[in-house]
């Protein structure tokens, strides 16, 4: 064999080996925080005299920062529902939780759960040749004894610390009352520092295989609870509140973030941080009872920024170009598309997806498009926090709200007003009968239940 000949089958076994790595599907970890509020991270400008200002930082989440100066942070995400059982409705299905029949969180003694005639995003993921792990919260079922929703019956191939009874008041130290069958693995055991280190696990035994890792954290929901040297910490702390820069709050969430470290140091340790993509986001904006979500207005269960508008972070290192901020308008209902698309997965046609995939938007080849979002809130329960029954669509820059209760309407322009100060529907009802007539339709045309749809159609 002569020297060139030699040479050129060296080029061709390397280019055969570059794409057969290229075809390697990537390694999915996906983060949910719990009831976390957009302004809560460091990366979205949590300062400890607020996040309008320029002081230092009150929470510390260097890890998630990291995360989001090495890839992609988004503005404008959403959470599909202002609570937490219809936005995981979202996640795992693709599909509009109006669309499903459960748009409010489920309690213990709801009858409702998530069928597991649905295909669910691990499930799809599967015909990709992936090995799943749900680690941490589920909630997509009310009574848990009767095991109808129970994530085994959704094709997991491991379920590690989720739960096994209703979960309500929080609970992070062990034993776990919604666990009861959890054993510690240390003295004092705090529940998110078992997770990540479960998560950290997951990642060690299944490294020689594509995996969809989903970390789903209980944490920071009430009743805050936060390891006492961190929370001591924090209350030492210049500025320290109850609503604001809350110290409880503050140490829960320091330990999601000592999680994110540990994982991308895992997967650097282990060659794996080229080929995995991380997301992290949360279910619903985070408590008025224990923070502020300011500037944007309101709070967990209702539609008003504050509610919905979460964090949002894609990493993958050498795809997503590093210190990117997108204000491409983002649902939780497009992580399932989207993971479809970057793993080569057509959807079932029987199943409708209602989310867009944004793989393109994280490759940097697409600029922000222009789309509309919906959502559909009307309470089956009473809320603790006091949330309103209602309907609400943006469009663009514009926002309208349709409270189911009394008919009330209200319009907001979020490029000039994100804080929704100034109600614009008395000001531009062209704009308002524009909305709320394409906020019906929607409805119409989405929810299960056209009764409950056809007595929300008010007059506008």
């Amino acid at each position: 064999m002569t020297k060139a000949v030699s040479l050129l089958v060296c080029l061709l076994m390397a280019l055969a080996g570059f794409a057969q790595k290229t075809k390697t599907p990537p390694n999915i970890i996906l983060i949910m925080a719990d009831d976390l509020g957009w302004s809560e991270l460091g990366c979205y400008g949590n300062r400890n005299d607020g996040p309008r200002n320029d002081g230092p930082r009150f929470n510390e989440t260097p890890n998630l920062d990291r995360l989001a100066a090495g890839g992609m942070r988004f503005t404008q995400a959403y959470a599909t529902a202002p609570v937490c059982t219809p936005t995981r409705v979202a996640l795992m299905t693709g599909q509009h939780p109006a669309r499903v029949g459960i748009t409010d969180y489920l309690d213990a003694k709801d009858e409702k759960f998530l069928s597991p005639d649905y295909v669910t995003i691990n499930e799809q993921l599967k015909k990709a040749g992936y090995h799943s792990g749900l680690i941490g919260k589920w909630h997509l079922t009310g009574d848990y004894t009767k095991k109808k929703g129970e994530p085994a019956k959704h094709g997991w191939d491991e379920v590690i610390c989720s739960e096994t009874g209703y979960i309500a008041n929080g609970d992070y130290v062990h034993p776990y009352f919604f666990m009861p069958d959890v054993q510690a693995r240390t003295e004092g055991e705090y529940l998110t520092d078992r997770l990540n280190q479960e998560a950290v696990d997951f990642i060690k035994r299944n490294q020689k295989k594509p995996f969809f890792l989903y970390l789903s954290h209980f944490a920071v929901h009430t009743k805050l609870a936060g390891k006492p040297e961190d929370v001591a910490k924090y209350r030492q702390k210049a500025g320290a509140g109850t609503k604001q820069n809350n110290p409880e709050l503050a140490a829960m969430l320091e330990r999601i973030d000592d999680g994110v470290g540990q994982l991308v140091t895992t997967l650097t340790e282990l060659g794996l941080k080229d080929n995995t993509l991380i997301l992290f986001t949360s279910d619903n904006g985070g408590e008025l009872n224990v923070t502020s979500n300011a500037p944007l207005r309101g709070g967990k269960s209702e539609l008003y920024e504050g509610g919905i508008r979460e964090p949002f972070i894609a990493y993958w290192s050498g795809v997503i170009q590093p210190g990117k901020v997108s204000t491409q308008m983002v649902n939780t209902l497009d992580i399932y598309p989207t993971l479809l698309e970057l793993a080569s997965i057509k959807p079932t046609n029987d199943q409708p997806v209602d989310g867009i995939s944004i793989a393109s938007v994280l490759k940097g080849a697409a600029k922000p498009f222009t789309r509309t979002l919906y959502w559909h809130y009307p309470l089956a329960k009473p809320h603790f926090l006091g949330g309103r029954s209602a309907g609400a669509i943006r469009s663009g820059d514009f926002k309208l709200i349709e409270y189911f209760d009394n008919g009330q309407i209200q319009l907001f322009n979020l490029a000039e007003d994100p804080g929704e100060q100034t109600d614009l529907s008395g000001k531009l009802p062209a704009k308002r009968t524009e909305l709320i007539n394409q906020l019906r339709e929607w409805r119409l045309k989405t929810v299960v239940d056209f009764s409950t749809a056809m007595n929300s159609l008010l007059k506008p």
